[in-house]
């Protein structure tokens, strides 16, 4: 017979996360390294980011993506 060594007691939130249904499901649908979600806005808003898309020979999405991670990573000014 070998000898072992006991194995360390887990702990409440171990036993917790191990749980089958203990994990975060994340919304939405994953697309490649993406999440889609869904976002309303209003139609007049709609309008300017499709204007400023097409200025810049982008996609609306590139657009609300880069507007996001700019006020993410910068901040928002206030005016």
């Amino acid at each position: 017979m070998a000898i072992t060594k006991p194995k360390p007691k887990a702990t409440v939130d171990d036993f917790i996360a191990a749980a089958p249904d203990s994990e975060v499901k994340a919304r939405g649908v994953k697309k490649g390294n993406k999440q889609q979600i869904s976002l309303t806005i209003a139609p007049a808003l709609l309008v300017k980011i499709d204007n400023l898309a097409a200025e810049l020979g982008q996609s609306r999405a590139a657009v609300i993506n880069m507007a996001i991670y700019r006020a993410v990573e910068h901040g928002l000014i206030k005016e």
